[in-house]
């Protein structure tokens, strides 16, 4: 039963040696106040850790007791509890009586505060049923003191021993009853209250009743009480329901937050009324917007998203107070708002949450200042529009053109690590795509804003983006009144683009004889031409000249994308080239007139010719910028693009040549449908997201369930007012056990058969702790005595606490638990021995097996966007490459079995790991208990002999999980077989 109990008191332990008994019998005997209190700190230490000393109570009975020293009695209460009070019989010690009437004597002690603790110390033994009884009178007569901190330790006191022995109390509903009439102190109040709910809950009821106009105005403490009084009733289908209501209600108006908390939750589980719905509702966000603990928040906004997702539409009046909580500087409170506004935005609300986002966003622009991680901020904003404008299409025209204005933000194409900062235009690029995919009739005004905008803009991300989507929507028939209106909206979006590179050609080379004429003419620089010593010993003669325009460089004003392709980004170069392509090729098959035909092919040649051109220069056509050449891939993607155009045969009849009709097919229908089929799996993704929540909030009833009838009379009521149900929940107490065949799979043999002691344990993960149960058998003739189990561990893994010395009688078993904490992902090992004494009292030792913890318990896979995977890819520092060559002859099944080996998510969709090719390039993602996250990128092809090779680059914010996954990986590559779990 001893180890059932709360254990109250906890003292360090020290590694010193404890003095012996005599020496703190001396102390005791004749020291000093604080010797007596230092002598008595250690017979407690000691006496905790398994060696009482009962010799020494008689003179802490003597020496001790009679003390008036506060911090000695205060001491002495804590030896009073952990020291043995029985003999060897059971009974009572005879020295307790002396203890006893001490108490009695502290008890009726003029000071309040001795009268106080020795209270607070009863609730400490309050299961010691005859060292208590004759103290009841004591502790009834304290009820009356007069000082109010006596009282309220007098009323607990008398609780505490009422739960444990009723029969030493038995008028407590009428003590309580009594001293609550007339009792003033709240304190006091609450905890008979406290009380007289528990021993006689229809009295509580009576007193809350009669008291109703006066509990609005009473102490804090004493609502929550009459809260739980009223819940507690109400358990039982009180006919008191209607008046608890208005009680509750009333309730919502107190200056506590956490009174007003506790009513808006009890609110909704009395009554399902819209009234009270919304009242409940209400007092949630009030609390939101006052309280100060972002914590708090956080956990008042669960209980409104659960509230909100049980009365869908009752609560959607209230949408522009939640968006009040919008200014709060925490990112996860605006997250879990924002997620509970578009779960509220409607067909009637729409235009008012957009209107409100919209003025939002702007703020972050203007008054960047004023708002902490304003750039976050910002993206979520635009998210959270995109989402608005997609699902209600009324308010898609007046958000989007007002988005455009964050295209040309310069932080987006920043290498910072923030990565709200880097992603914002991209984000804009993503709603911009999908309003042009979706909204047919908002194209024009679109492309014209895009097209304006292009100067503005400098990150290349984004560029290609605006690029893409030009090439790809600009000049569809069905966009437009006629062909004829179409061809002219791709002559203007190619006119746009010329505009914005300028000058063409872009570079041009100069001739050696220009630049002999130009150096002649160029005026020589003090100090040039005198003759310099080299390191060979001749002379030399340096001349320096002012040559502003020598780079070839036509324009004088660079403006995008001019930066990017002379920088070297010549995949920006690629999408231009391709952009062009396919506004020229559908402007062929729109006009009828050649001449303008031609006149777009020459202009788009060119420019793709000048790009070519930067990309073989042999000197950095950018002052101060590093020479970059053009890779193998872009030329060739250019060249196909000048290729497709030079053979173009023009005309607007239908396409006899069936080579053209193929290259049209490519160019501007095939890339259409590869973006559709991105969209398809976007969204079949959601749904499946969407359908795996509503199944877990379904619970699946079956039909041989039994009924529970006290259904019927909670028809009223939004879940069930039975707490203890939900302790057992929360406890574990409710869960399914595991069956044997799991359990075996964890058994660990630690010894070998031949040994004198066999041990095996079994290893369980239990959240953050790992329970090591331990089985011992001794299978010698001999008693092993002093037997000592000793565990060690490497990595980050803690012992919580050691096991004890056993003795093991022949050929006999012992079972021993141990428990060790976990604080990082990151593999483990457990390594041990035992102890134990042998004959002649020699000392005999068995070293144990190790242990090896799998890291994949607490990893499970998770999902992010390609945005966030970049951002942290780029901010983790640590990077485990691990090389592949596997005999597993499929890319897709060596995928599958590297993520079923790592417990992570393949992030890349399932159209871009469609088809037949040799090489695979997958992102994978994953996110520990502890909220670690860890990355991995796949590259892997298949070789001729029908082999794997490449490699798996992990990274990871700590060392450790990297280390982890890759020895995962490289452990499960050694079999000859396919990876397995």
């Amino acid at each position: 039963m001893a180890t059932d109990q709360p254990c109250y008191t906890v003292i360090f332990e020290s590694s010193a040696e404890y003095p012996s008994a005599a020496e703190l019998r001396t102390a005791l005997e004749k020291g000093s106040d604080d010797v007596k209190l230092e002598a008595l700190r250690k017979i407690v230490v000691s006496t905790i850790n398994g060696n009482p000393q009962p010799s020494l109570m008689m003179p802490i009975i003597q020496f001790v007791m009679p003390s008036r020293n506060k911090q000695l009695k205060k001491l002495l209460h804590f030896y009073w509890e952990v020291c043995p009070k029985y003999d060897e019989n059971g009974k009572l010690k005879q020295e307790m009586i002396l203890v006893v009437n001490a108490i009695r004597n502290d008890l009726q002690h003029p000071n309040e505060y001795i009268r106080g603790a020795t209270l607070r110390f009863l609730q400490k033994i309050a299961n010691e049923s005859e060292l208590l009884e004759p103290l009841i009178p004591t502790c009834r007569a304290c009820l009356e003191h007069r000082h109010s901190y006596v009282r309220k330790n007098a009323v607990f006191a008398l609780f505490s021993i009422y739960r444990e022995f009723e029969n030493l109390i038995p008028d407590a509903s009428e003590l309580m009853s009594t001293f609550l009439a007339a009792e003033t102190d709240s304190t006091c109040k609450r905890n008979a209250f406290i009380f007289l709910a528990h021993c006689d809950l229809p009295k509580a009821v009576d007193w809350v009743l009669s008291n109703h106009e006066n509990i609005p105005t009473l102490d804090e403490g004493l609502q929550m009480s009459v809260i739980e009084v009223v819940r507690l009733d109400c358990k039982n289908d009180s006919t008191h329901r209607a008046r608890y209501i208005r009680l509750i209600f009333e309730l919502l108006n107190v200056s506590s937050h956490a009174v007003k908390y506790e009513a808006a939750t009890t609110l909704t589980l009395l009554t399902q009324n819209p009234a009270a719905v919304k009242a409940s509702a209400s007092t949630l966000i009030s609390l939101i917007i006052k309280e100060s603990d972002n914590n708090v928040k956080l956990i008042v906004l669960d209980r409104l998203e659960a509230l909100r997702a049980k009365h869908e539409h009752i609560l959607d009046g209230l949408i522009m107070d939640v968006l009040q909580i919008l200014g709060n500087s925490d990112m996860d409170v605006r997250r879990k708002a924002m997620n509970i506004v578009l779960s509220m935005t409607s067909s009637r609300n729409v235009e008012e949450v957009a209107l409100f986002l919209k003025k939002q966003l702007l703020r972050t622009q203007e008054k960047a200042a004023e708002f902490d991680k304003a750039s976050e901020y910002r993206q979520l904003l635009i998210q959270s529009i995109h989402v608005t404008a997609i699902k209600f299409s009324e308010v898609a025209a007046s958000v989007v053109l007002a988005l455009m204005e964050f295209l040309g933000d310069s932080t987006s194409s920043s290498s910072t690590s923030n990565a709200a900062t880097a992603s914002t235009a991209l984000d804009v690029i993503a709603f911009i795509r999908e309003v042009v995919d979706k909204f047919p009739h908002l194209r024009s005004g679109i492309f014209d804003r895009l097209v304006a905008n292009l100067s503005d803009i400098k990150s290349g991300k984004v560029f290609r983006g605006v690029l893409w989507i030009l090439g790809e929507f600009v000049g569809i028939q069905e966009s437009y009144a006629s062909a004829t209106e179409a061809a002219e909206a791709i002559r203007q979006c190619v006119e746009g683009i010329r505009t914005c590179i300028g000058e063409i050609p872009i570079y041009v080379e100069l001739a050696q004889e220009e630049n002999a004429t130009e150096e002649k003419t160029l005026p020589k620089e003090a100090g040039a031409g005198k003759p310099k010593l080299l390191a060979d010993g001749t002379y030399a003669t340096e001349t320096a000249y002012t040559a502003a325009g020598s780079s070839g460089l036509r324009n004088e004003k660079t403006r995008p994308p001019l930066p990017l392709i002379l920088g070297g980004d010549f995949f920006t170069g690629t999408v231009l080239a391709v952009t062009l392509t396919k506004l020229v090729l559908r402007f062929d098959g729109l006009s009828s007139e050649q001449a303008h035909s031609n006149t777009l092919r020459a202009q788009a040649m060119l420019i793709m010719t000048s790009i070519i051109r930067v990309g073989h220069a042999k000197s950095s056509p950018a002052l101060g910028a590093p020479l970059v050449q053009i890779d193998e891939d872009s030329t060739e993607r250019i060249m196909n693009c000048i290729q497709t155009l030079s053979e173009l045969s023009g005309g607007a009849k239908v396409d006899t040549d069936d080579e053209e009709a193929i290259v049209k097919e490519i160019f501007l229908r095939d890339t259409k449908k590869a973006f559709q089929r991105m969209i398809s799996a976007q969204e079949k993704r959601a749904s499946e997201k969407r359908e795996a929540e509503t199944s877990r909030k379904t619970s699946a009833v079956q039909v041989d369930d039994l009924l529970s009838f006290r259904q019927f009379s909670k028809k009223g009521a939004d879940q069930e007012l039975d707490y203890d149900e939900d302790l057992g929940r929360a406890t574990g107490a409710t869960d399914v056990r595991e069956d044997f065949i799991s359990n075996l799979s964890r058994i660990s043999q630690l010894t070998g058969f031949s040994d004198p002691i066999y041990v095996e344990t079994y290893v369980k993960m239990h959240g953050f702790d790992i329970m090591l149960d331990v089985l011992l058998v001794n299978q010698t003739a001999n008693t092993l005595q002093n037997l000592c189990l000793d565990f060690a561990t490497l990595g980050d893994l803690k012992i919580v606490e050691r096991p004890s010395v056993y003795t093991i009688a022949p050929h006999g078993f012992q079972s021993i638990k141990a428990t060790i904490k976990v604080s990082s992902t990151e593999t483990g090992v457990i390594f041990g021995s035992i102890l134990w004494e042998g004959p002649n009292m020699s000392e005999a030792c068995v070293i144990l097996n190790d242990i090896h913890i799998d890291i994949m318990d607490y990893i499970k896979p998770a999902y992010c966007n390609e945005a966030q995977f970049r951002s942290m890819w780029t901010e983790f520092e640590w990077e485990n490459r691990v090389n592949v060559n596997s005999s597993v002859s499929d890319p897709r099944e060596y995928l599958k079995h590297v993520m079923k080996s790592t417990n992570m998510s393949c992030l890349t969709p399932e159209g871009a790991l469609s088809g037949d090719c040799d090489f695979l390039s997958a992102n994978m993602y994953a996110r520990s208990l502890f909220g670690e996250d860890a990355l991995a990128n796949l590259s892997i092809e298949r070789t001729e002999a029908g082999t794997v090779t490449g490699h798996i680059r992990i990274r990871s914010k700590t060392q450790g999980i990297a280390l982890s996954l890759g020895d995962r990986i490289t452990m499960a590559q050694k079999d000859s077989k396919p990876l397995s779990a």
